[in-house]
């Protein structure tokens, strides 16, 4: 009786398969740690710069933008300073990618109220295809990964990134500047 096949199981369609680095090989065990570690760096900003590259490609914008894009249809009439909120960003750099969806045609800005400073976020039907060509996560891979995580995971987490940007002298102000940007 021949063998039957192994069915191969698959992973879900949204979560890239990663293949385990190779083993480090040094005979100082804290450099080999420190390696490890690095190495687990390079795949997340390799996974983060992989997913703005399908993100650009696909949707013809950069991340930024598709996700204020998203923040916009998931709220009309949103105001720039509550976009800037959603996103975690400075309100100066809300504002710049809110005129690259104007000026782009996909969202319209539109003054309302008593003070005819402040617009109101509309989405128009340019801002809806590229929405539904896009790849999600529209808020991008690294905060949907962090979202999902349980509460201990991310306050050790958030510690252990602290001591390191400490080590770092690691400027804060880029903690508001999204990383589609950089």
């Amino acid at each position: 009786m021949p063998a039957q096949p192994r069915p191969k199981s698959a992973a879900p369609a949204s979560k890239p398969r990663v293949k385990a680095a190779k083993p480090v090989v040094d005979a100082n065990p804290e450099r080999a740690a420190a390696v490890r570690v690095l190495r687990q760096f390079r795949t997340l900003f390799n996974a983060v710069k992989t997913h703005f590259q399908q993100v650009e490609k696909s949707a013809g914008i950069g991340g930024a933008q598709l996700w204020a894009l998203s923040i916009v249809k998931a709220q009309p009439g949103i105001g720039i300073s509550a976009l800037a909120q959603a996103m975690d960003i400075r309100q100066p750099t809300a504002s710049i990618v809110v005129k690259a969806l104007v000026v782009g045609g996909l969202v319209e800005a539109r003054k309302a109220g008593a003070d005819r400073r402040a617009v109101q976020l509309h989405l128009l039907k340019a801002g809806a295809a590229v929405l539904r060509r896009a790849p999600g996560p529209f808020a991008g891979v690294l905060p949907e990964a962090l979202a999902e995580l349980d509460e201990v995971t991310l306050k050790r987490l958030e510690r252990d990134l602290a001591k390191l940007i400490a080590g770092m002298a690691a400027d804060a102000k880029g903690a508001r500047i999204p990383l589609a940007d950089r």
